[in-house]
């Protein structure tokens, strides 16, 4: 047996050398002390002990609607869902036996607290499944335990991060405490408090057993006829060319038989990647060993909480009379060759990789320096460069799913995720906004990048445990991608921060050298802050130039896509809601939605002349055409949403992707027009060029696109210009904005701006599960007129039931930041939260926009919102808010149309 406290005496006292690769895995032993037993804590596995496989435990169908491929957590919850909402023919295959990949040594934690709204709905709904409806329907108990969660702070930060939850869950009706280190010492009697700065409880989190959890889940499934095949590997996906070009899913093939499905679900964990290249689609994430010790009996723990000591980085899970110590190192081993033998397997564990954890738990449960360790479990676990899972369907294949790269938390958000991936399937957009977990979520050219899914997957990992902070961003894989702008270095100093990134140093893990005097790591360790971030002052000087005099903005990451095509005005009419098809020279700002109402992008669309072709400014037609700008940052999701509908539909229309093609700077503020009349070529008065509209002009001789858009709420235009001319454009921009003290502003600048405008953020203020009419954008919806587009019935019945739930604007006279995900409380009462937050400094405000509800579940009219006390809470403290329908900044919209009196 081999005490703890003796394990970390050993192995910092051992002669080490560096470790030489990334993908060493030979674990070296310094005493014969060591546990020798590989063993999980869970009373049953759902292993063959005579590790015989007799072949497929059912007989294969012909057909399915629904083939999902892995028996893990998330297989068994998207078979139950699927079964759940009505596909009965649906089918389950595993390889082996159910969680034989890496769901069988799950630590199998659930803590309903996490600083995102979407996943505490998800994490509510795993929960609500384990602890409840398995039991009603099947009679048979998953496994959970209730015992609760407790966070350790050890500074004011991290119980700020704790106070932030602790809000966010009174809006869903979480329990949570916090508490001093007395008051943690009381509930936890064995816990050493001395270094502790207060904890957070949350008496309703608890453990999950996989083994219990996945047969529960297979037996309800097939109750409802879906059937659960194991013993049966996947050898093929075949895919099929339709008559439109487009690839999608035929059959599974498999060693006893094809079947054929229109539909394959990816849940393969580790061995996602290999099953996605079947089928000729990319699935970013890397395998990695992941880790825990259990325990030999510890006296007095019966009945403790779960802790995370995130500081620590460690995680003790109450395991009977027992611990799993486990977390989230710098140095994690990367599994090189993954191997489609290894089903109910384990790696032997490395202590030099493990000590950290080790010397974390014993100081802050110290009786663990005198107990025993009675077996490691040291399993591959999957990651992806965000630290958030892959799902949806894929950009290269129609009818190809993925619910993979859940980065060790499938059990956890498996209930969640495998509810929306089904409803995902069958009516093809999810019911929550999903995006952060979209494969779209990231560029096709990065999706395929080994270097870019190592570094930013290691980075994720090692930083899993790190508090987060508003403005983080990451220091692995920079420069992928860059635009026309980039060799400009007096973008430098900034809030867009043009500075140069040095390559990445893996935390000075794996014998690499730390980078030292970085710049940029500098700069990004002073925004982490819970208070206005050190470059307050800078975005500020950045937003009242804008307000007072002229900026640039270098938009250039922006999508820029054409649609053209015999049905081109067909599908403009159907995918955007608002009239696009103006006479050509006009600019509109639409919402794309899903067929429940959902808004799917907001974006410009451009009515095109027809005419010859002028690339990248403009594609050859003979009739419609359409130039679209999209927020960069979701270009590719922008991009697979047009393309999906105009397959689904039958469209005769192109879309074609010049986004690489074309820089974008956007000049904007009351000095606007008279440092680019000096450039253009053109006329800019408001007669000869109105607001919302384009023309093609000439730049310091060259041909570029001027729309007279802002998305800051001040006179501008932006300039479309041709990579090659970006940078002599751009120059003579600056040397005519010159005495007018034109400067480079950066997008936090924007953020603040277009906050204090009112205008809308996608994925923050405007999501997927908001319609047009509760994010106040009716007015981008044709429905007075008589044209169908994607999601018109819903807004309509929503227009005659009234609305149950509706964006508002909310100030507060205090001078403190807040971020999003703060508390809205009407009359005392929780009725929502913040979406996105910032500060106006034109307004001289912290302003907000959050989405509220009707306490009774009723409409949410203009009364409501004006006759409501409004307060919102963040991190525990309460602040008086005014509530305003619209953005108390130029209600009237006077200064986009150049009114400045």
């Amino acid at each position: 047996m081999a005490f703890l406290g003796s394990v970390v005496r050993r192995v910092a006292s051992a002669l080490r050398s560096p470790i030489p690769l990334l993908c060493r895995t030979n674990p070296r032993t310094y005493s014969s002390e060591h546990t020798k037993e590989k063993s999980v804590p869970y009373e049953k596995t759902l292993r063959q002990e005579d590790g015989a496989i007799f072949g497929p435990t059912k007989p294969l169908p012909r057909s399915a609607d629904v083939v999902v491929i892995g028996g893990g957590s998330l297989g068994c919850q998207t078979i139950y869902h699927l079964a759940k909402m009505g596909i009965s023919n649906a089918v389950l295959l595993e390889r082996d036996r159910l969680t034989a990949g890496t769901t069988w040594h799950t630590a199998g934690l659930l803590w309903q607290l996490r600083p995102s709204d979407v996943e505490v709905e998800l994490l509510a709904h795993t929960r609500n499944v384990i602890s409840k409806d398995l039991e009603e329907e099947t009679g048979l108990h998953t496994g959970w335990i209730q015992n609760g969660g407790l966070f350790i702070a050890s500074n004011k930060q991290r119980l700020d991060e704790y106070k932030r939850l602790m809000s966010l869950g009174k809006v869903y009706g979480i329990e949570s405490h916090v508490l001093s280190p007395a008051e943690t010492k009381d509930l936890y009697p064995l816990m050493n408090v001395d270094d502790l700065y207060g904890t957070l409880y949350v008496p309703k989190d608890g453990t999950m057993d996989p083994a219990g959890t996945c047969t529960t889940l297979s037996r309800a499934a097939t109750t409802r006829g879906a059937m659960v095949i194991e013993n049966c590997p996947v050898t093929g996906i075949q895919v099929k060319t339709d008559d439109f070009g487009v690839k999608r899913v035929k059959a599974v093939e498999t060693p006893h038989g094809t079947i054929e499905t229109p539909c394959v679900v990816n849940c393969a964990g580790v061995w996602a990647t290999k099953l996605g290249e079947m089928a000729g689609v990319k699935v970013p994430l890397i395998a990695m060993h992941h880790a825990y010790v259990v325990t030999e009996r510890i006296e007095g723990i019966q009945n403790m909480p779960n802790v995370r000591d995130h500081d620590a980085s460690v995680y003790l899970r109450l395991q009977g009379d027992a611990l799993s110590v486990g977390g989230y190192e710098q140095n994690p081993i990367f599994w090189e060759e993954v191997s489609d033998k290894f089903a109910f397997s384990l790696f032997d564990l490395d202590w030099d990789v493990f000590m950290q954890h080790i010397e974390g738990a014993i100081n802050r449960v110290p009786v663990l320096e005198q107990t025993g360790i009675k077996s490691t479990v040291c399993g591959p676990e999957s990651f992806t460069a965000d630290h958030k899972p892959l799902m949806g369907e894929a950009p290269e294949v129609r009818g190809f799913f993925l619910g993979c790269g859940f980065n060790s938390a499938g059990m956890m958000l498996g209930g969640g995720c495998g509810r929306e991936l089904a409803h995902w399937i069958i009516h093809g957009r999810p019911e929550k906004d999903m995006y952060g977990y979209d494969i779209r979520r990231f560029h096709s050219s990065l999706t395929d990048n080994k270097r870019w899914i190592r570094e930013r997957s290691h980075e994720s990992y090692a930083k899993n445990y790190s508090v987060v902070f508003p403005f983080d961003e990451p220091l692995a894989s920079r420069n992928m991608r860059k635009d026309p702008f980039h060799q400009v270095q007096s973008f430098k100093g900034s809030s867009l921060c043009y500075i140069k990134v040095k390559d990445y140093d893996y935390y000075g893990a794996y014998g690499i050298r730390t980078n030292i005097n970085y710049k940029y790591n500098e700069l990004l360790g002073k925004e982490y802050t819970f208070n206005f971030p050190p470059h307050h002052d800078v975005i500020k000087s950045e937003c009242l130039s804008c307000r007072h005099g002229v900026v640039v903005f270098n938009m250039s990451y922006f999508g820029k896509f054409y649609l053209t095509g015999p049905d081109a005005k067909k599908a403009a009419d159907w995918l955007f809601t608002a009239d696009v098809n103006k006479k050509p020279g006009s600019t509109v700002y639409t919402c794309m939605l899903n067929r429940r109402g959902g808004a799917e992008a907001d974006l410009t669309v451009s009515r095109l002349e027809p005419g010859a072709a002028n690339l990248p400014l403009a594609p050859e037609s003979d009739g419609d055409a359409y130039y679209l700008a999209v927020g960069g940052g979701v270009a590719e999701h922008n991009w697979n949403h047009i393309r999906s509908v105009i397959q689904d539909r039958g469209f005769r229309c192109q879309l074609t992707d010049h986004s690489e093609d074309m820089g974008m700077i956007s000049i904007q503020g009351p000095k606007s027009r008279e440092v680019l009349q000096e450039v253009l070529d053109s006329d800019l008065s408001n007669n000869a060029f109105p607001f919302s509209t384009h023309k093609v002009v000439s730049a310091a001789g060259h041909q570029v696109r001027a729309m007279r858009l802002s998305f800051v709420g001040e006179l501008g235009w932006e300039l479309h210009i041709p990579r090659d001319a970006c940078i002599p454009v751009y120059r003579a921009v600056m040397a005519a904005g010159a005495k007018h003290g034109i400067i480079n502003s950066g997008y936090r600048a924007i953020d603040s701006l277009s906050i204090e405008k009112g205008y809308r953020h996608w994925h923050a203020d405007l999501r997927p599960d908001d319609t047009p009419l509760e994010a106040g954008l009716g007015f981008t919806c044709k429905l007075r007129s008589s044209i169908p587009f994607q999601g018109r019935e819903r807004l309509e019945k929503q227009k005659e039931e009234g609305l149950k739930r509706h964006i508002v604007c909310f100030t507060i006279d205090e001078k403190i930041p807040m971020f999003g995900l703060e508390a809205v409380f009407r009359n005392g009462v929780p009725v929502g939260h913040l979406r996105r937050a910032d500060y106006g400094f034109f307004i001289d405000k912290t302003i907000s926009y959050g989405y509220i509800r009707h306490p009774d579940g009723g409409v949410v009219s203009s009364d409501f919102i004006k006759t409501g006390d409004f307060t919102l809470e963040r991190m525990g403290v309460t602040y008086k808010a005014t509530a305003h329908l619209k953005s108390p900044f130029d209600p009237e919209n006077k200064r986009v149309k150049g009114i400045y009196s």
